[in-house]
């Protein structure tokens, strides 16, 4: 029988962002129950009325993107490669970034996705409070995505792991796509902030394409991954 892997501290902590992630969600659940159908009030208004589940919420989320902007050795390698710091030089010159043809219809899908949400939000099908439902579910579902099963991976791009994704931090962009419909300073932020995130990477993809590629950035090599995903996704 093989060695049981442990988990690294990269990967403990995408535990703990799992449990965290999807408490908030199933409270966020609850709340939308209790002022939907007990006090039977919009659940944007019983919200509100407890402005400290706002702030901490918004607070969380706010603080993990800020530290996707820096370095950081508990972070994924898939949302580290951008950073001068991690671009190890294998000595190749050609970039090969075998999933970055897909990349667009991803893009095209998700908002294709989403739109028929903002749609029946538009006329009235859907409220506020099931866009940040939404969210909350999106937010569990990426962590699932990074340590269980990840369909953009599997069927669209092609990639190896999360540390060669080509659309790592697209995620929170992603997670907070639907708050584009919700009209509150708290919910734009975080999507201003979400898509700062993904701007600047992309930003530095264009700029510097040699740290995304495994063929020229040795970080991206197996034997340097800090997180050792694949061999616990295998013994799951």
């Amino acid at each position: 029988m093989g060695t049981k892997k442990k988990l690294t501290p990269v990967g403990v902590w995408h535990y703990v962002r799992l449990v965290y992630r999807s408490v908030l969600f199933l409270l966020l659940v609850f709340a939308y129950i209790r002022y939907r159908y007990v006090y039977g009030e919009p659940f944007i208004i019983g919200l509100e009325k407890m402005p400290g589940i706002i702030i901490f919420v918004w607070t969380v989320y706010f603080i993990e993107m800020v530290f996707r902007f820096f370095p950081s050795k508990i972070e994924s390698p898939g949302s580290q490669k951008q950073f001068a710091r991690n671009y190890i030089k294998t000595g190749k010159t050609e970039v090969i970034i075998p999933d970055n043809n897909a990349v667009m219809l991803v893009a095209l899908i998700w908002i294709v996705f989403n739109g028929i949400f903002g749609m029946l939000h538009m006329i009235g099908i859907l409220d506020d409070g099931i866009m940040i439902l939404l969210c909350g579910a999106y937010s569990v579902c990426d962590m699932i995505c990074i340590m269980f099963f990840c369909p953009f991976q599997s069927w669209f791009l092609k990639n190896k792991c999360c540390g060669s994704c080509r659309i790592y931090n697209w995620d929170f962009a992603m997670m907070f796509t639907p708050l584009f419909f919700v009209e509150k300073t708290y919910t734009w932020s975080l999507l201003l902030l979400s898509v700062a995130l993904l701007v600047r990477w992309e930003i530095t993809f264009y700029r510097h394409p040699e740290r995304f590629s495994e063929n020229t950035n040795g970080y991206l090599k197996c034997a340097n991954c800090t997180e050792k995903l694949c061999g616990h996704k295998k013994q799951l």
